[in-house]
């Protein structure tokens, strides 16, 4: 599951923003598309990796109307814990409203979750809402995000055991979750360089939904992302590399397992800290 992400750009490589800023000569397109594509060397979603520790592809585009409408999609191979039983694959669809407020902006909106081929009772929404800004010369962002009760979020199995064995627990379960995150962000002046630090908080059930996965894997945990983008002179291409990590410890995420691993052979953790590094071009 997009479990955006966003990070190193996950959920910022998703979420749709479209541009409110203009000259003074030239009038506003009435709609503008932007997109990006990329390589990243592990997709993680709120700390937790989706493509099992491993090279995940991934794209979007948004198409912006002046007045503040925007829709988008975003889409990344999955692997191991992130998968569903299809073609192994997210594809994310978005929607929402931007209109600035001040000196920054309001932006409202919602997520569908998809896994082509996967099963239907995978997929869910999940609606938005984020609030930017700046002071001096520090990018600001706060959001949250508010999955309603589904059966995707719902705890189908308490534990791993279970999974492995593909007994439900509970069947057709359904329950929410909730995401709350902040992000800063600085360009280094003459440098191509922007530092940016994120951190988030999962609040959800405590089990496994109905493809053993979870978005809150504990039932509520912290993740944090530290790192810099380099945007390459002449080219539309930026380097990023970061670090991410949780505050799931291997005690906390036991009963997940096998699921909860790499190669889901049960030893280790797909939630510990790593280095991720990531190549992308926009347009």
């Amino acid at each position: 599951m997009r479990f955006t992400t966003l990070l190193l750009g996950g959920i910022a490589l998703a979420a749709a923003t479209p541009a409110f800023a203009q000259d003074d000569t030239a009038p506003p397109k009435e709609v503008t598309v932007t997109g990006s594509v990329g390589l990243v060397s592990d997709y993680r979603f709120r700390g937790v990796s989706q493509s099992d520790e491993n090279l995940a592809v991934q794209g979007g585009i948004t198409i912006a109307h002046k007045s503040g409408v925007y829709i988008g999609t975003w889409a990344s191979n999955l692997s191991g814990w992130g998968t569903f039983g299809g073609a192994n694959m997210e594809l994310d669809l978005i929607a929402g409203y931007k209109v600035p407020v001040g000196g920054g902006a309001i932006d409202v909106g919602a997520t569908w979750y998809m896994y082509p081929g996967g099963f239907d009772n995978t997929d869910f929404i999940e609606p938005y809402a984020k609030l930017s800004g700046t002071a001096g010369p520090v990018a600001l962002l706060a959001g949250v995000a508010y999955a309603p009760k589904q059966q995707a979020l719902g705890p189908w199995y308490t534990n791993g055991t279970s999974a492995a064995n593909g007994v439900y627990d509970r069947v057709n379960a359904k329950d929410d979750n909730l995401y709350l995150w902040g992000d800063v962000s600085s360009g280094i002046p003459t440098t191509g360089v922007t530092v940016k630090a994120h951190v988030g908080y999962s609040r959800g059930n405590k089990g496994l939904g109905p493809f053993a996965t979870s978005v809150s894997p504990t039932g509520e945990y912290w993740d944090w992302l530290l790192g810099a983008d380099y945007v390459i002179p002449t080219t539309p291409l930026t380097l990023g590399v970061a670090y991410v990590d949780t505050d799931i410890s291997k005690r906390e995420s036991a009963y997940l397992q096998p699921s909860f691993s790499r190669g889901q052979d049960g030893t280790g953790s797909i939630a510990g800290g790593k280095v991720l590094v990531s190549l992308t071009a926009a347009f």
